[in-house]
């Protein structure tokens, strides 16, 4: 629920939103409940002159006729309601949104920086270069050209926490509506006119913007052909009757219709969609439409970057290996020494990993010391001590070539030990202190927390994972292993992110994977459902189908979840409709036909009181069903992870078992209640 929107508001808003659907030109969108309010209309003219088909009005054909039209009317509210709910609480997200789009006046400058007069946000053109000071909003999207600042995202993806953005890399990204906290950037506005991330992020979580997936519309069509079906057999049947000598009246052909044609699934199919969409927002993820939400539900494979999605993102070091002639004491504390100054991610975990070995910076002991900064031409870090001892750490092939250069023997152990490390998935880390190799450090990738267990659903799903890594393929296997990937791709370049899948799509797969810089742009667009980082570049978030506010590429996995989810929740309904209807056919079809045709008197297992009474408890039931669905399809069906298989034994006996038995009894208790009431021979 979006902040400041209370659920009272939202059912009165929905309530509203029912009676406006009765519009037929919003209903017409909905074939079988356009053909539910032609019904409708038709009995609503009986009631006020029931001899309006030709013919004299039978005895109570008047209340009849009213108590139709009563429950048809109910029928169409209740749907109605179940749209509109579902579209309500789209627009009180978009409601929140719209309140961080405040008009925001734009400092345009020119190339040169100079200023260029101020305008209105909502006048900036494609290309436009503004300054933004600390304290303001940023007035639009773009890429930032200079400066670096600390900008205040939450009024977009709710984190609290401030995040840098500066010139350069797949970091530059902004967009309009965030806050710049300290410093200053100049940007260059990257959007159209009316066409923002937040202008587009609250047109998605409006209910009434949202287009019909691929998915949506195939079943939209199936629902009209059997609604067209049922048309047909229902206009058989008057000539049956009078065959028959049986009185079948015009509301009890439209009720036997209503009854008939799939109305559950027809009124909550549009409802199952907004809620879908509902749900990814609800994880900080913009959908740009609801064919990458169910796309993602059909997903055969996932490609997921190692770095910061499968591991931590940072090397932590893991032992200490000294060659055989250095003390373990002394080697560790050389490596504390050359990591005290050091910031780094690794850094810092050396010297964690050596306090927790019992040492200790002694004294002044870095007193007087001058670093040596880590840079990617040397690939070494470390210190020069006040006593001219130099200690440094880096690759191990550098460490080798300062060894030979000073003339000191390199022990044979430094291979063993770094292929031992190698072969593990891990980073080999060799120290020198004055030409002498002193030992390895160990540094390793950390699994994040739960990852294993995260890979093993996705394959009882039957989704193929695959990590992409710039790692040799020793390193890569060793992770892949440790991770539960199925596969990898080690040494990866973009291209081969592209071809791998193309790759998977030509052989009938549906392919999702995350990226954030322009360089996973072509491959985002490639792919069948593109998560990009909000806090990529515009060219990602351009090419991908979703974008993740909270910049979490693990997201990906809930996004496949809630996919799954989706279609299980309509394939469930789907199911209970059908399954529905095969109660109400024993409820109706005897009851038309038990007076002209005794035998069919074996059909009526439920006993009613009366063909009327079949007739209205079999519509109540029809109407009543659709509001007690609501909350699931809102909700959603639980999703467990299981094989195809398996998930359709389980909706069949859940939801078709279920949607069998559960009319027999609700038809059965509402016959009862109408003949305590002595409506059941009207």
């Amino acid at each position: 629920m979006a902040r400041g929107v209370s659920y009272k508001g939202l059912w009165q808003r929905a309530m509203l939103d029912s009676l406006r659907k009765l519009d037929p030109r919003v209903q017409y969108r909905n074939p079988v409940m356009f053909v539910v309010e032609v019904g409708t209309l038709v009995t609503l003219l009986m009631s006020i002159d029931p001899g309006l088909f030709g013919g004299p009005p039978q005895p109570g054909a008047r209340a009849y006729d009213v108590l139709v039209t009563v429950i048809l009317v109910v029928t169409l509210l209740f749907a109605n309601f179940a749209e509109a709910l579902a579209e309500g609480r789209g627009r009180a997200q978009a409601a929140s949104l719209r309140r961080t789009k405040a008009e925001t006046i734009a400092h345009r400058i020119d190339e040169a920086g100079a200023a260029a007069g101020d305008v209105p946000a909502s006048q900036l053109q494609k290309g436009d270069v503004v300054r933004v000071e600390a304290g303001e909003l940023i007035p639009a999207d773009g890429e930032i050209v200079r400066g670096v600042a600390s900008i205040d995202e939450s009024a977009i993806t709710g984190e609290s926490a401030p995040v840098i953005r500066e010139a350069g890399g797949d970091f530059s990204s902004v967009t309009g509506g965030t806050r710049v906290l300290s410093d200053w950037i100049e940007m260059r506005v990257e959007q159209e006119p009316g066409k923002s991330f937040l202008d587009r992020m609250i047109a998605l979580v409006e209910g009434a913007e949202r287009q019909k997936s691929p998915n949506e519309l195939a079943l939209t069509v199936l629902l009209a052909a059997l609604t067209l079906i049922f048309l047909i057999v229902i206009d058989t049947l008057p000539p049956l009757a009078g065959y028959l000598h049986a009185h079948l009246s015009v509301a009890t052909l439209i009720a036997l219709l209503v009854c008939l044609i799939p109305t559950t699934i027809g009124a909550l199919l549009s409802a199952i969609g907004i809620a879908g969409m509902d749900r990814v927002i609800r994880f900080n993820i913009i959908a740009k439409s609801g064919k990458a939400v169910e796309a993602a539900g059909d997903v055969d494979t996932l490609i997921l970057d190692k770095t910061g999605t499968i591991t931590l993102g940072n090397r932590m070091a893991a032992r200490f290996l000294p060659m055989p002639t250095v003390d373990q004491a002394r080697f560790v504390h050389a490596a504390l020494l050359a990591s005290h100054h050091d910031d780094t991610p690794e850094g810092k975990s050396i010297v964690v990993l050596a306090e927790r070995e019992g040492e200790q910076v002694e004294g002044q002991e870095m007193d007087g010391a001058t670093q040596i900064a880590f840079s990617a031409e040397t690939r070494r870090s470390g210190v020069v001590l006040k006593d001219g001892r130099e200690i440094s750490k880096g690759a191990v092939d550098v460490i080798r070539r300062m060894a030979e250069r000073a003339g000191s023997a390199v022990p044979a152990e430094l291979d063993t030990f770094t292929e031992e490390i190698a072969r593990s998935g891990g980073t080999p880390l060799a120290v020198i202190e004055d030409g002498q190799v002193l030992g390895v450090i160990h540094l390793k990738d950390i699994i994040k927390p739960g990852m294993q267990e995260r890979f093993a659903a996705l394959r009882r799903m039957g989704i193929h994972t695959i990590m992409v890594t710039g790692d040799n393929p020793l390193t890569a296997a060793t992770i892949a292993r440790e991770a539960g990937v199925d596969d990898f791709i080690a040494e990866a370049k973009p291209e081969d992110k592209m071809r791998r899948i193309r790759e998977e799509q030509a052989e009938g797969r549906l392919v999702a994977m995350t990226g954030d810089g322009t360089n996973d742009a072509p491959a985002l667009a490639q792919a069948d459902v593109g998560l990009a980082m909000n806090s990529g570049t515009s060219a990602a978030k351009e090419a991908g189908n979703m974008v993740d506010l909270d910049s979490d590429p693990t997201k990906l996995i809930e996004v496949v979840s809630i996919g799954k989810q989706l279609l299980i929740t309509r394939g469930a309904i789907t199911t209970f409709s059908i399954a529905n209807d095969v109660a109400k056919y024993f409820a109706i079809i005897p009851a038309m036909f038990v007076t002209a045709v005794p035998v069919l008197s074996a059909l009526n297992v439920m006993h009613l009181t009366s063909p009327q009474s079949a007739i209205l408890s079999a519509l109540i039931f029809n109407a009543l069903i659709i509001p007690a669905l609501i909350p699931l399809a809102l909700r959603g069906v639980r999703y467990r992870p299981m094989g195809a298989t398996e998930m359709l034994q389980r909706n069949i006996l859940l939801y078709g078992l279920g949607g069998v038995v559960l009319p027999f009894i609700g038809i059965k208790l509402i016959d009862l209640a109408l003949t305590a009431m002595g409506l059941a021979r009207i």
